[in-house]
C-alpha cells in the first residue's frame, strides 16, 4: 500500500467514513423506531413512517436484538475475510465495495414497508434488512479503519488521521441529534429525512480514489485464518490492555450519550445547547491534547482526558442538585461550563479507539509479518459492543427502574477514574505514542 503523507489527502481519507456512520445512526436511532408510534407525542406523523404501527412489536424486538448481536458476532469473520482478500483492484478497495453497494441497497429498501399493517410479513422484511445493513456496514467500516495502519507513514500521521475521523464523529452526531429534529419540526417525514442524508454516503468512495494498492507486495504480508488472526489477536498483551482499560472509558461515554437528556428532563434546560457545548469546540480542543501527546506521550494525554471528563460530569451534577434553587441563567451557564470541559475529552475518546489499534497493527506488520489490522479493529468492536450493553442495557435501565437516575453522573465519572487508573500501568509502546522522538530519548 502506497504511504499518505499529504495532509490534505489525509484529512480527506478521514472524512470518508462521515456519511457511513451517519447512514448507520439514521438506521439505529430514527429509522427503526419509526416502525412503531410507541412514545411519541408531538408530530407523530412525521416521526414515523405512517403515523401507525409497522412492525409487531414482540417480534421485532427479537430481530432488532438478533440484528444488533450479530453486528458483534459478524466482525470477526468479515475481519479475516477482508484481511485474506487478493484480487486485481487491491483487497481493501474490493473489500469496501462487497459491503458499500448492499448497504446503501438495505437502508433504500428499509423505508419501503411491504404493506401498510403490523404484520409478520413486514416484520421479518425489516428484520431481514436490517441484519443485511449492519453486516455491510461493519464489513464496509473493518476494512476502511484497517487501512489507517497501511497508509500511514508515522506516528504522527496516525494521531492526525486519528483526530481527523474523530472530529467528523462529532460532526455526525451533531447533524444528527440537532439537524433532524429540525426537519421534523418542519413536518418533512423521517423517510425524506433519510433520503436527505444518504447523499453523505458518498464520501466512502473517497479511498477509491486514495488507496494505492500493489497485490503483488500485499501477498507478501501473511495471510492468516481467522482462528490464526484471532489467537494473534489476544496474544498482543499491550492491546488487550488498553481494551481492558478502554472498556471502563466505554461505558462511562456510552452512558453520558445515552442517558444524560433523562438526567435534564426535569431540570427547564435547553439540551440541545448543552449538548452543543459538548460538541462544538471538539476540533478546537483536541489541539490542546495534540500538543500533550507530542510532549508527554499518548498515554498522559488520554489520562488527561479522562480526568477532565470526569470533572465535567460532577460538573454536571451540581448543574442537577442546582435545579430549581437557582436562576435558569446561572443554571444554564454552569451547565455550558461542564459541557466546555467534556468536550476537552470527548473528542480524546474517539481518537484514541482510530490511533492505538492502528499503530499496533502496524508496528505487528512491521515485527511479525502479520497483517491483523481489521481484526484488531473487530475485537475492540465486541468490548465496545459489551460496554454498551452494559451501560445502556444494565447500568442506565437499572438507574430509571429505581428512579435514581441523577446518579448517572457520578457512575459516569467513577467509570472514567477507573480507567484512568487503569492506564497508569499502560505499556511504553502505548503510552510514549506520538511524544516527540527528541524528548522520548531524553528519558
Amino acid at each position: 500500500m502506497k504511504k499518505i503523507t499529504d495532509r490534505k489527502k489525509l484529512i480527506l481519507f478521514g472524512c470518508s467514513g462521515l456519511g457511513v456512520n451517519m447512514l448507520t445512526l439514521m438506521m439505529g436511532s430514527y429509522l427503526c423506531s419509526a416502525l412503531l408510534v410507541g412514545g411519541f407525542e408531538d408530530h407523530i406523523e412525521s416521526w414515523t413512517y405512517l403515523n401507525k404501527d409497522l412492525v409487531v412489536a414482540g417480534l421485532w424486538a427479537i430481530l432488532v436484538f438478533f440484528a444488533k448481536a450479530l453486528d458483534g458476532i459478524i466482525d470477526l469473520p468479515l475481519a479475516s475475510f477482508a484481511d485474506r482478500l487478493h484480487t486485481k483492484i487491491g483487497r481493501r478497495k474490493t473489500a469496501i465495495l462487497i459491503g458499500y453497494i448492499p448497504m446503501i441497497i438495505s437502508y433504500l429498501l428499509f423505508l419501503f414497508p411491504l404493506n401498510a399493517g403490523a404484520t409478520w410479513l413486514n416484520t421479518l422484511w425489516f428484520g431481514a434488512l436490517l441484519c443485511i445493513f449492519y453486516t455491510c456496514y461493519t464489513l464496509t467500516m473493518l476494512t476502511y479503519y484497517a487501512s489507517f495502519s497501511e497508509i500511514c507513514d508515522s506516528e504522527k500521521d496516525t494521531v492526525f488521521l486519528s483526530n481527523v475521523k474523530s472530529i467528523c464523529d462529532v460532526v455526525y452526531f451533531s447533524l444528527a441529534y440537532s439537524l433532524i429534529p429540525v426537519f421534523i419540526g418542519l413536518n418533512i417525514n423521517i423517510r425524506i429525512v433519510a433520503l436527505i442524508f444518504l447523499p453523505l454516503c458518498l464520501t466512502m468512495l473517497i479511498p477509491f480514489f486514495l488507496l494505492k494498492e500493489n497485490d503483488e507486495e500485499e501477498k507478501e504480508v501473511r495471510s492468516l485464518t481467522l482462528g490464526t488472526a484471532l489467537k494473534t489477536s489476544f496474544k498482543n498483551k499491550p492491546y488487550i490492555y488498553f481494551l481492558c482499560t478502554t472498556f471502563m472509558m466505554a461505558i462511562g461515554l456510552q452512558l453520558f450519550l445515552g442517558g444524560i437528556n433523562e438526567v435534564f428532563s426535569s431540570t427547564g434546560l435547553n439540551m440541545t445547547v448543552v449538548m452543543a457545548s459538548s460538541f462544538a469546540p471538539v476540533p478546537f480542543t483536541l489541539i490542546l491534547y495534540n500538543y500533550l501527546i507530542k510532549k508527554k506521550g499518548l498515554g498522559f494525554a488520554y489520562r488527561y482526558s479522562l480526568a477532565i471528563f470526569s470533572v465535567g460530569m460532577m460538573v454536571l451534577y451540581l448543574c442537577f442538585k442546582l435545579s430549581h434553587k437557582i436562576s435558569m441563567s446561572y443554571l444554564t451557564l454552569i451547565a455550558l461550563c461542564g459541557g466546555i470541559l467534556i468536550s476537552f475529552a470527548i473528542g480524546a475518546f474517539f481518537s484514541i479507539n482510530y490511533t492505538v489499534p492502528t499503530h499496533l497493527a502496524k508496528k505487528e506488520v512491521e515485527t511479525t509479518g502479520k497483517s491483523v489490522a481489521t481484526m484488531l479493529f473487530a475485537v475492540q468492536g465486541m468490548f465496545e459492543g459489551v460496554a454498551a450493553g452494559v451501560a445502556t442495557g444494565i447500568i442506565l435501565v437499572n438507574l430509571k427502574d429505581y428512579n435514581v437516575i441523577s446518579l448517572l453522573p457520578i457512575i459516569v465519572a467513577a467509570a472514567c477514574m477507573i480507567a484512568f487508573l487503569m492506564s497508569l500501568r499502560f505499556p511504553k509502546i502505548i503510552n510514549m505514542m506520538g511524544k516527540q522522538e527528541k524528548d522520548v530519548e531524553k528519558q
